[in-house]
């Protein structure tokens, strides 16, 4: 049986293998390569002789769509649910499709309806669960690039061929592959059904489909299709919930655990929230009794000012060696990059891609600069003016306050010195929130093509108003107003009222609702009477109630705000890195509970880092350095040392920040992202690469020389 690749599958004789429970003697399909050097310490099978494969193949009379039919224990991954409204040429058309052969431009997958013997229930009877047989599985992994662990303890993109030489693989290990892997291949999979002669979705003329279109994303457009998502596994959810989040104890997260259940793109967002909470400790350890005995002297805060530079400069240079670490042990430092497919969203007139010649919508960059120059920036503009005027508002409300406090001295007059600030706070939570969806709408308007070219600029958008809307007063009080004492109180206002905020927002709001919905949809189930499996009824039907995960844009976002207020301006108020631990302890534990408790499952994502974040966090580093430059030079002590002359000390301030960028320049390029032992295993992972694609070249060349000769 001829596959892409030139490999070929064989059947042999196994006793009772347990996926097709056919008595005991069943088949095993195993697919071998005519031609495949050893890759990497990872050798392949030696493939048998043609007579020898065809008189199996004669014997056995099974192939790939027979082996998925003896799927006895079906195992549903995803869900998927259609409109309720969807007509039965449309679903049938697409759950075959989905069956449907590869070569025949199908996923090969296994699915069937939720309810079976037409037995309704209340709501949308349109909802599919989809699996995958082991073998198919396999072949899955190798088609998106997993790596896995060799027996070697080096790690390689897995292949069916080597699968032996994979550390814990076993013909009857069903674990080999994490649940999260399965279900990220199935979403690959079902992203890449794409049509073939087909000139629209049966039963709806107007979605259009052409050679090369995706399938769901056509679906998704036209409202036929309305979510797909990852089934929960019960079993390890408990599991993971216990040792996460269920215990209150002072230990590192399961990391590993969490990148196995939800993948390395949500692993990472935890990994960099615990790494930023330990790093902050010493500073809360320091900040303490600086602030118990200097409470009200700010002319003493040079040397917190140079400890906070110091720790903002060398935070992330540590962190990215960290990271290293983390995603060699996870396989996604040596994965490579998957073509990146148009986003769901884009549209455009119909063109032929000059990279991979499939017809698909092709829009003018022309066209797209305009609307970003014309539009998007202006309006960001204007936001950024309006975030200005409200800031000189505030501080009109303060001047009244004071105002207020000097006339009646009373105590309630210095609970009122607290108002204005706190409002303030709580407008620049609600502006930063309205202004995030501007931004959404703005960028994809923009429409554009590629998924991480649209989260680059919906992360620079609101990044740069974040960054005004949350820091301009404080900015303008210490280096305009030069009043330290507000800047101390704004700061504490700010930040304690921004972190509460958000902890009733993110957590406590969205786990009582889930909590009423979890009643609801239970009453609903048990009023059933029907003889389908009530656990996996009751487990779809809550799933797919929930809200979808946003991703970690938030929250990255809320961190980036928090290292700001701590990086920036802590010198004057060392209790905010205390208040940013107890904020980041808490933050864990909620965000271990939405995880588990609140959204649905995401699909699991590859990632080798936090992305852009890491530019987004490094440049906060350089403006810290910079403020607190300057702060240490508006110091009273510093002052003292020019009474004369303010342009020498200017000048100072200058070199001195311009020396610690180089300082801190320079430790970056002297502390390697990876380490040693991490470049070497990498170095020769690509030397081995490289010569087995030089054997496997002058193995062509030899018998293309053979067959010249012959």
């Amino acid at each position: 049986m001829e596959l892409e690749g030139n490999p070929r599958i064989i059947f042999l004789v196994k006793p009772q293998y347990p996926e097709l429970g056919a008595g005991p003697v069943i088949c095993i399909p195993v697919l071998v390569a005519r031609s495949a050097p050893p890759v990497g310490g990872c050798p392949r099978l030696s493939p048998p002789s043609r007579r020898e494969e065809a008189a199996v193949i004669q014997k056995m009379k099974i192939s790939w769509s027979a082996y998925d039919t003896f799927e006895a224990n079906f195992k549903p991954l995803v869900v998927v649910e259609l409109a309720k409204d969807t007509k039965d040429e449309t679903k049938e058309w697409l759950t075959q499709k989905i069956i449907e052969k590869k070569k025949n431009g199908g996923a090969q997958l296994l699915v069937k309806p939720l309810m079976a013997d037409g037995k309704k229930i209340e709501g949308n009877q349109n909802i599919y669960l989809v699996g995958a047989s082991h073998l198919r599985l396999l072949l899955g992994a190798e088609t998106v690039g997993l790596v896995k662990e060799c027996n070697d303890n080096t790690m390689r993109a897995f292949t069916y061929t080597a699968r032996k030489t994979f550390k814990d693989f076993a013909e009857d290990n069903h674990d080999f592959l994490t649940m999260a892997e399965c279900q990220y291949i199935i979403k690959h999979e079902l992203e890449n059904l794409r049509a073939k002669d087909e000139k629209m979705i049966p039963g709806y003329p107007q979605a259009k489909l052409y050679p090369g279109k995706s399938i769901m994303r056509r679906l998704i457009s036209n409202g036929i299709l309305l979510q797909i998502f990852p089934l929960h596994d019960p079993e390890e959810l408990k599991k993971l919930g216990h040792t996460w989040y269920k215990k209150l104890k002072i230990s590192y997260q399961p990391l590993d655990e969490i990148r196995c259940y939800f993948g390395e793109t949500i692993a990472f967002y935890f990994a960099f929230l615990e790494y930023i909470t330990f790093a902050l400790v010493p500073m809360a350890i320091i900040g303490i009794p600086y602030y118990i005995f200097d409470w009200e002297d700010y002319d003493k805060y040079v040397l917190f000012a140079g400890f906070n530079l110091v720790w903002s400069a060398i935070l992330l240079e540590l962190w990215k060696r960290c990271c290293a670490l983390m995603a060699y042990r996870w396989g996604t430092l040596v994965m490579k990059r998957q073509f990146e497919e148009p986003r769901p969203g884009f549209h455009g007139v119909l063109g032929i891609n000059p990279v991979t010649g499939r017809e698909e919508p092709v829009y003018s960059s022309f066209k797209r600069q305009l609307r970003i120059y014309l539009v998007s920036l202006p309006f960001v503009c204007l936001c950024l003016y309006f975030s200005l005027y409200v800031m000189m508002v505030y501080f009109e409300l303060e001047y009244q306050a004071h105002l207020y406090h000097e006339e009646n001295q009373s105590e309630l007059s210095s609970l009122i010195l607290y108002v204005p600030s706190i409002i303030y706070a709580v407008v620049i939570e609600v502006l930063n929130r309205i202004y995030r969806y501007a931004a959404e709408f703005l960028t994809s308007w923009e429409n554009h093509r590629l998924e991480s070219s649209y989260q680059n600029h919906l992360v620079l958008k609101v990044l740069v108003f974040n960054f005004l809307n949350c820091f301009a007063s404080l900015f303008y009080i210490a280096f305009v107003m030069f009043d330290m004492k507000l800047l101390r109180q704004s700061l504490a206002t700010l930040l304690i009222t921004s972190q509460v905020l958000n902890q009733c927002v993110e957590a406590v709001l969205p786990y009582w609702l889930q909590k009423r919905r979890t009643k609801s949809v239970k009453k609903k189930v048990k009023a059933l009477d029907i003889d389908t499996d009530l656990t996996l009824l009751e487990q779809v039907n809550l799933e797919k109630g929930m809200d979808t995960y946003p991703g970690t844009f938030d929250d990255y976002l809320e961190l980036f705000l928090q290292f700001g207020y701590v990086s920036l301006f802590s010198c004057v108020y060392p209790l905010a890195a205390v208040f940013a631990v107890l904020n980041n302890i808490t933050e864990m534990y909620s965000d271990a509970l939405k995880m588990c408790r609140i959204f649905k499952r995401p699909f699991s994502e590859p990632a080798a880092n936090i992305g852009v974040w890491q530019l987004a966090f490094q440049t906060m580093t350089v403006i810290s350095v910079v403020t607190n430059c300057v702060l240490i030079g508006m110091s009273p002590q510093v002052n003292g040392l020019f009474p004369e002359s303010k342009i020498e000390l200017i000048l100072i301030v200058v070199l001195a920040e311009h020396l610690a960028l180089a300082v801190k320049f320079l430790m970056a390029y002297a502390i390697a992202d990876k380490p040693r032992d991490i470049q070497i295993k990498l170095a020769r992972l690509e030397f081995e690469s490289l010569e087995a694609l030089k054997q496997q070249q002058m193995k062509l060349v030899a018998e293309s020389l053979k067959e010249q000769a012959n």
